[in-house]
């Protein structure tokens, strides 16, 4: 299963709770609000990434 994370940029609050949840997928751009990794997401990671995709309060991420 291919599963990639994206994040809404026009939602998100840059609140880094994905940076913290699931680093190895969610960072900080340089315009302060969080960016997805291009490639697609390693299945160990994929429960992580979904987590943040659940945590985040404005549900700005997509995991799929």
């Amino acid at each position: 299963i291919l599963m990639k994370a994206v994040v809404d940029k026009d939602s998100c609050i840059g609140c880094e709770l994905c940076t913290s949840i699931c680093p190895e997928v969610f960072s900080m751009d340089d315009d302060g609000l969080a960016v997805a990794i291009e490639e697609e997401i390693d299945e160990s990671l994929v429960e992580s990434a979904k987590e943040a995709e659940e945590s985040c309060p404005t549900e700005a991420i997509t995991v799929e």
